[in-house]
This record gives structure tokens, C-alpha cells and sequence, in this order.
């Protein structure tokens, strides 16, 4: 093999090294978020955002870090986690990964505890959009939409796996 074949597939192979990477970092993310919020460690939770990251959880909205920290610590959240609940992400994620930005694209559950069972509460379609922020991913964007047969959450999954911009 010339040694132009010889680098030319070394940098192959260290693209695709390279998105793995990339793609296994999102899902780090993702995975992250749930026993995050479920342990109540509103931090961990707010600093997978960036600083004016926006989540929209179809049952309030919440803009940068502080604000995010706030909804894990406020009385709602912690009501829910003190009586026992579980942010479930659910399978893997459809992500499609664009230089520094990414759209991933999942479901997630949450278990609630009733007497010495769980119950699952709700079950949303997600959209997770993540940049690289100074070599870390973090989600900018997160949109939940419940999946009660509405077009809305129909059309985030959908957007999800095409990568078209958010509809909703």
C-alpha cells in the first residue's frame, strides 16, 4: 500500500473514531439527565444545558442554567422524586450528528411509585439539540411532547429522524 492509501485511510478511520465519539458522548448526555433529576442533583442536571439552554416540557418551560436548576429543586420535582419516580430514557436514540450540532431524537418515561409498584406516568416523543461548547456536547434545546395521540408529538418524532427544523 502506497503511503498516500496508508493516510488516506488513517484519517478514515479517525473520522469515524471520531463521530463514535461524538455519538457516544450525546447518548452520555441523555442517559445523564434521568438520575440527574431523579437524585434531585439540580447542578448535574442544569450543567448538561448550555448557559441559555431552553427546555420545554410540554407542562412548563424553563430558559438557561439557573432556571433549569430551579425546576429540579422546586416543589413540584422534588415532590414527585421524595414519593419515589423514575426519568427512564427509552431505547436509544435516533442522532444525527452535523459538525459541531446534533438532533437527537427519543422517547422517554417517567415512573411513578404507587404503594410497593411503579406506575408509568407519562411517555414523551423528545428532541434533544446539542452543540459542542468548548469540546463538551450540551444539550441548547429540549423539547417533550406526551404521547397522547397528538399530531405535535407525532411531528417532533418525525422532525427527530429527518433532522428538519422543530415544526412545534
Amino acid at each position: 500500500m502506497a503511503d498516500e492509501d496508508v493516510l488516506a485511510l488513517v484519517q478514515r478511520l479517525e473520522a469515524r473514531l471520531a463521530a463514535v465519539e461524538d455519538e457516544l458522548a450525546i447518548y452520555h448526555v441523555l442517559a445523564t439527565y434521568g438520575p440527574s433529576v431523579d437524585s434531585g442533583s439540580a447542578d448535574d442536571a442544569a450543567g448538561l444545558f448550555t448557559e441559555d439552554g431552553f427546555y420545554d416540557a410540554g407542562v412548563g418551560a424553563w430558559t438557561g442554567r439557573d432556571e433549569i436548576a430551579g425546576m429540579v429543586r422546586g416543589g413540584g420535582h422534588q415532590g414527585l422524586i421524595m414519593n419515589g419516580a423514575a426519568h427512564v430514557l427509552g431505547g436509544v436514540p435516533h442522532v444525527v450528528i452535523d459538525g459541531d450540532t446534533a438532533v437527537a431524537t427519543a422517547y422517554y418515561h417517567l415512573h411513578r411509585r404507587a404503594d410497593d409498584s411503579f406506575t408509568v406516568w407519562r411517555v414523551t416523543a423528545t428532541r434533544w439539540e446539542l452543540v459542542r461548547d468548548d469540546g463538551t456536547w450540551r444539550v441548547a434545546r429540549r423539547v417533550n411532547r406526551l404521547l397522547d395521540g397528538s399530531s405535535e408529538a407525532r411531528q417532533l418524532l418525525a422532525d427527530g429522524i429527518h433532522r428538519e427544523p422543530l415544526s412545534i
